[in-house]
């Protein structure tokens, strides 16, 4: 039965650290289309979540956590408006290095590991239930 629980500590801390990246993703879209205020102004950098596997010493088990929220270094998209407020001298605009379709993916992904580890608690819980069932 020991077993049972530490199945379902590490599926709630894969759900949780799921949720975590669910927001990111989320604040990622939010902000897709910020731009910047003045010239030189950097607009939005997409952020990543970083995990990390970590002993719980209470059950003797790994689980993952959350290590940290980084920024993502790839390259601002320009685009071409010299009346907008933050263009270059050149007449372009940085955009957010966001993009809704790798956010999409990335939801889906997180979405997926979040059902999976759903359905291996409920399936603990199932087999917690009949285990108790035989012992009555």
């Amino acid at each position: 039965m020991d077993d049972l629980f530490k199945s379902m500590r590490i599926s709630s801390a894969g759900m949780k650290v799921q949720g975590a990246r669910l927001r990111v993703i989320s604040e990622n879209v939010a902000n897709a289309d910020s731009l910047p205020e003045k010239p030189g102004d950097e607009p939005y950098r997409r952020k990543k979540i970083i995990f990390k596997n970590e002993l719980d010493r209470n059950l003797g088990i790994n689980t993952v956590k959350v290590h940290k929220v980084i920024e993502d270094d790839g390259k601002f998209k320009k685009f071409f408006d010299p009346a907008h407020p933050a263009a270059d001298e050149n007449g372009y605009v940085e955009r957010p290095n966001v993009s809704g379709l790798m956010e999409m993916m990335d939801m889906r992904e997180a979405q997926r590991s979040y059902d999976a580890n759903i359905n291996t608690i409920k399936a603990s819980k199932k087999m917690l239930q009949q285990t108790i069932g035989i012992l009555r």
